[in-house]
């Protein structure tokens, strides 16, 4: 594979495809596909939402293995309620992924 370098003041940059660049990046987390990454990008549904959908749990089984209600992961989801760093990072650990990819 070819890649482009760009200097941007005085530094080398590597442009890589956005694809590559999504593999590269997923060293220890279960590589996502791109339609995924795209709708956790567009923002359009909260990022648990979407996880959730992805990996096909209702909002009850999340809830259990993420410790927490339904009620309150139903909060979260709709964006009316943030959601705690602990519980936050528990979702993240269900999810297997980075916690910055929820918040």
């Amino acid at each position: 594979m070819n890649y482009d370098l760009l200097h941007i003041q005085g530094q080398p940059f590597v442009l890589v495809p956005l694809h590559a660049y999504r593999t590269m990046n997923s060293h220890n987390e279960a590589a996502l596909p791109d339609h995924v990454m795209d709708a956790l990008a567009a923002r359009q549904n909260h990022p648990v939402k979407i996880l959730r959908k992805f990996y096909g749990m209702t909002q009850e089984e999340l809830a259990e293995k993420a410790g927490m209600s339904r009620s309150y992961l139903t909060e979260i989801e709709t964006g009316s309620k943030e959601g705690s760093l602990k519980t936050m990072k528990a979702l993240a650990s269900v999810f297997g992924v980075e916690l910055g990819l929820l918040i």
